[in-house]
C-alpha cells in the first residue's frame, strides 16, 4: 500500500523523523508505540499526505472537532464528500431525518449517551475522543489513520471500541499508548522512539523486554528484532 524509505522529516531545522524504512500492508493492522515526542505522530500524518484522502479516515487528537458545533455536526462531517454542497448546507440549518438516524445509531454504538445537538465543547475527554471515532467511522473509507483514539478512555471501553474499529476498517495505522492493547489487537507492532524505528515485529514477538529498551530513557538507539 505505501513503502518508506530513508524517510526523514523536520520541523524547520530540527530533525523529528531521522531515516525510517516501513512498509505498510493493505488489510493489516499495524499499531505504533514508543515515548512521547519520538516522531509518532508527526510519522502519521506523513502517511496520511501520502495516501488517497478518499480512501483514508484520518482520527487525531488536536484540531479533531469543531467546537462551535454539535455532536451531530461533528459526526456527520465525515461524510461531507458524499453530498452535494447544497446538501449538505441545509443538512447544516435543518439536519434530515435520515442522517440523524445514522448518526444515533452510530453514537448508541459507541457508547454516547448524550443529545446530538449537545456542543462538543460541553463534553468531557473521553465523549470528545468518541464523537472523534464517530466521524471517522461514517467517512466509510477502507483505511483508518488514527492518534491515540482511546487515551481518555479505560481499557474495556477501549477493547470494545477496537472491536467496532477492526470490523468497519480493513487496514488500520493507529499510534497507541496501551502496549498491551496494541499486541493483543493489531498484527504487527512497530516502535519508535526519537525519530526512528527501534523494532518492526509481528505483535506476537513484542515481549516485555522489547518495551522496556523502546521505553528506556536513555535509548541508545539500537533497532533490534527481539
Amino acid at each position: 500500500m505505501l513503502e518508506l524509505v530513508d524517510l526523514k522529516l523536520s520541523y524547520g531545522d530540527t530533525p523529528v523523523v531521522t531515516g525510517v524504512n516501513l512498509k505498510l500492508r493493505q488489510g493489516e493492522k499495524l499499531a505504533i508505540l514508543g515515548p512521547s515526542g519520538g516522531g509518532k505522530t508527526t510519522l502519521l500524518h506523513h502517511i496520511y499526505q501520502s495516501l488517497p484522502k478518499s480512501s483514508t479516515a484520518l482520527c487525531v487528537q488536536s484540531k479533531a472537532l469543531v467546537d462551535n458545533l454539535s455532536v451531530f455536526h461533528n459526526i456527520y462531517m465525515g461524510a461531507l464528500d458524499r453530498h452535494l454542497w447544497l446538501y449538505n448546507l441545509l443538512n447544516l440549518v435543518w439536519p434530515f431525518p435520515k442522517q440523524g438516524s445514522a448518526i444515533s445509531l452510530l453514537c448508541q454504538e459507541l457508547e454516547l449517551d448524550l443529545p446530538l445537538h449537545k456542543p462538543v465543547t460541553q463534553l468531557s475527554g473521553g465523549q470528545r475522543q468518541r464523537v472523534a471515532i464517530g466521524r471517522a467511522l461514517y467517512q466509510k473509507a477502507p483505511v483508518l489513520l488514527a492518534d491515540e483514539p482511546f487515551s481518555a478512555l479505560d481499557g474495556e471501553m477501549s477493547r470494545r471500541l477496537l472491536a467496532t474499529l477492526k470490523a468497519s476498517f480493513s487496514t488500520q495505522v493507529v499510534v497507541m499508548h496501551d502496549a498491551n492493547l496494541a499486541r493483543e489487537a493489531f498484527d504487527r507492532v512497530v516502535g519508535i522512539a526519537q525519530g526512528r524505528v527501534l523494532f518492526d515485529l509481528p505483535a506476537a514477538e513484542v515481549n516485555e523486554s522489547v518495551l522496556a529498551r523502546l521505553y528506556k530513557q536513555e535509548n541508545k538507539l539500537e533497532c533490534f528484532d527481539g
